[in-house]
């Protein structure tokens, strides 16, 4: 299947290209024939993933998240995955005040919010630089709303989490002809 219905296919699923991103810069991170061996494989994948040239900081799309979980570096690494969360649900302001204290030698750590007037504080179970995928379930429910739900499609170590309904999501399966996103798990 041709990479631009493809592209064609998720956009009406609710997962286009980000405003200005283009076919050009998919192509630039793989060749044409990568995307189109295996329909909805690898654009699954990439539409999580920044374009990989300058300038930088640009989402391919504005539903993805292409998550490593092997990412908990030190202080800032649960608010950025807050950020993440909150992009990927069209939610930039959902979770304000967003602190977190990481700190991996001592294995002490908390993420600190407020989300619809409340003050939310969460310990995190620190494991090596790993992510709490608890802590990041009790993000996710924050934040979904309506009928759009947060998606996984694993790899390995790293996930791509997509915000999706779960109509749109049955209807991906079966383009792919097999399931590749499930709801969070939580």
């Amino acid at each position: 299947m041709r990479l631009e219905d493809q592209l064609s296919t998720l956009a009406e699923l609710g997962l286009p290209l980000a405003v200005g991103r283009t076919v050009d810069e998919l192509l630039y991170s793989w060749p044409r024939e990568a995307y189109e061996r295996k329909p909805f494989d690898l654009v699954l994948f990439t539409l999580g993933c920044m374009v990989e040239d300058e300038p930088w900081e640009r989402w391919l799309c504005d539903r993805a998240w292409h998550f490593d979980t092997e990412c908990v570096r030190g202080q800032g690494s649960y608010v950025a995955i807050a950020r993440q969360l909150c992009r990927i649900a069209g939610r930039p302001d959902a979770l304000s005040g967003l602190r977190d204290h990481v700190d991996l030698e001592t294995e002490e750590a908390w993420i600190e919010y407020t989300a619809d007037g409340r003050r939310v504080n969460w310990p995190v179970e620190v494991r090596d630089d790993w992510a709490d995928l608890m802590v990041v379930g009790y993000l996710i429910d924050e934040l979904e709303h309506g009928d759009r739900r947060f998606h996984v499609r694993h790899n390995g170590q790293a996930m791509t989490l997509f915000f999706l309904d779960d109509e749109a999501a049955v209807r991906l399966n079966a383009l792919a002809g097999e399931q590749v996103v499930s709801p969070f798990p939580g």
